[in-house]
């Protein structure tokens, strides 16, 4: 069969499914927004879905900076939107979710530091967007030693760009004491490392929506990684260096959400825009009787998951 006239790549490769990913999802938003009695609160869900579409367009911007796929695609951010809308809980807008904001950003730097002669710059900045970032949500402070094994796999963390990074890290922090000391409520400085260190109890239970969402992006992260793993070779070196850190940055993330359950919210928002380019990268260049199956199999799981999610949530 002819490439172009699977519908797994006539989706992927189309000039109409990002536009038709985004009207799904706005169907997806205001049907949870007529259903679930949580979501009564019509600013919250404004301002949940600009911050999602922000987001997207981040994730158009990594592509195009860095080219994860290969061809002329926008499948990540298609996939993406549809994550987002097949799970109803992140349609209300929460302080924490502007991590996004400042994780992607500090990706971007952490790739433009890919062996660079002078990546001290580009490892300051992505570690100051860390910081911000773990203002709003401090757990956000355990990816650092995962950003430092990609500067690592980047051959970008050396003496110098290493104490930059340490630079970038605390400046936030910096800020926040000079706040904290101005405001005369040093509790401000050290709200962060308080919920730093409280880690939730470990026999919280997840809820059925979790367990569904968990189980379906688990799914996909393995064969997208599996694809990966397969298919490198006919990726150039710098996109593999950058596929195989997005692949271990995503396991972190699970393993988060596995290991504190009560921050599965916050750290769901990550795992989308990360996984989502794995998935992006998986559907786009993957061209078998077998994939075609696996998509279409993948569009109904999500079909699916979005009416279980809502069900369980009423």
């Amino acid at each position: 069969m002819i490439r172009g006239k699977r519908f797994q790549n006539r989706v992927t490769t189309g000039r109409l499914t990002l536009p038709a990913a985004i009207f799904m999802a706005v169907i997806g938003w205001v049907t949870a927004a007529l259903v679930l009695p949580f979501h009564s609160d019509t600013t919250g869900r404004i301002g949940a879905f600009l911050l999602y579409g922000l987001t997207g367009y981040l994730l158009v911007v990594l592509n195009n900076a860095f080219a994860f796929i290969r061809m002329r695609a926008s499948v990540q951010t298609a996939v993406y939107f549809l994550l987002t809308a097949s799970c109803p809980m992140l349609h209300q807008f929460q302080w924490t979710d502007l991590q996004v904001l400042c994780f992607l950003p500090a990706l971007f730097f952490l790739f433009r530091s890919y062996q660079r002669p002078a990546p001290m710059g580009d490892l300051f900045h992505a570690f100051v967007f860390i910081g911000a970032g773990s203002l709003l949500s401090p757990k956000l402070t355990l990816l650092v030693p995962v950003f430092w094994i990609g500067a690592y796999s980047f051959q970008s963390l050396r003496i110098r760009s290493f104490l930059a990074s340490l630079l970038g890290w605390f400046l936030p922090y910096w800020f926040l004491l000079v706040y904290a000391c101005w405001q005369g409520q040093m509790e401000l400085f050290c709200r962060p490392f308080r919920e730093l260190a409280d880690f939730p109890p470990a026999d919280f239970a997840f809820l059925p929506w979790q367990w569904a969402t968990l189980g379906y992006l688990l799914l996909l992260y393995v064969v997208s990684v599996a694809h990966c793993l397969a298919t490198g070779y006919e990726d150039k070196i710098r996109t593999r260096a950058y596929l195989n850190f997005l692949s271990l940055l995503c396991l972190v993330l699970f393993a988060g959400m596995l290991l504190m359950p009560p921050l599965f919210g916050e750290i769901l928002p990550l795992v989308l825009a990360t996984a989502g380019i794995l998935y992006g990268h998986l559907f786009a260049l993957s061209n078998s009787r077998l994939s075609n199956v696996f998509f279409i199999c993948a569009l109904v799981g999500l079909l699916l998951l979005f009416g279980y999610n809502v069900w369980t949530l009423l």
